[in-house]
């Protein structure tokens, strides 16, 4: 029996959010939890999650991670031609940003495409230039992107490859990052500006704490 693209794209997204909650399981079988009043329930955490890469930002500029995850970050795995889901969780992202910079904090939203054939650093740069000033978009070859995806335990396939219009399945979860202890949290697309931008003071203000 075949299975349609779209129950199996749900699926691999439903896999990726069970692959998050046990990296935060065996993170707090590990190593103490600075953040754990700051947890939703039991997701969270996960020395597993994230990791190093090599992608090209949207000034054309090749970075690592270390060039650009400096302070609290908010990544998100999309791409630029993305007709709908993309654009929704990027601007909330955003908002959230926005709100927490109201606060007093300074949280940084990234986006990180999965669409290494169409987009260009330009198509980058239009696309975050819209959403935010601050957003940083980064793109790179097939096997950079794989890399970074694999790293955060991500998911995305292209439904044609070789199609100029062709769309592209993948998880809608965004990561809050730190520099130096790495994730923090993932929030799902239900989450919403405000419940993000409270959640995130959380954490960046116990990071602080742990004199970071």
């Amino acid at each position: 029996m075949s299975i349609s693209p779209r129950i199996a794209a749900i699926v691999a997204v439903i896999l990726v959010a069970a692959g998050l909650i046990a990296a935060w399981v065996f993170s707090q079988e590990t190593a103490p939890d600075r953040f754990a009043q700051c947890r939703r329930g039991v997701v969270g955490g996960g020395a597993q999650i994230g990791g190093p890469f090599t992608l090209t930002s949207e000034t054309g500029q090749v970075v690592t991670d270390k060039d650009v995850i400096k302070g609290p970050s908010l990544v998100y795995f999309g791409y630029t031609y993305c007709p709908d889901v993309c654009p929704i969780d990027s601007t909330r992202n955003a908002e959230a940003t926005d709100i927490l910079a109201t606060r007093g904090y300074d949280v940084t939203p990234i986006v990180i495409s999965v669409d290494s054939a169409r987009d260009t650093p330009e198509h980058l740069r239009d696309f975050t230039e819209l959403m935010s000033p601050k957003m940083i978009g980064l793109s790179g070859t097939p096997a950079q992107t794989d890399a970074a995806v694999k790293a955060y335990r991500a998911y995305y396939k292209v439904q044609e490859p070789g199609n100029p219009n062709t769309l592209i399945d993948h998880s809608t979860q965004t990561y809050l990052m730190f520099p130096d202890t790495g994730f923090a949290e993932f929030y799902n697309r239900d989450t919403t500006p405000e419940e993000m931008a409270k959640s995130d003071a959380c954490f960046v203000d116990a990071w602080k704490a742990d004199g970071k």
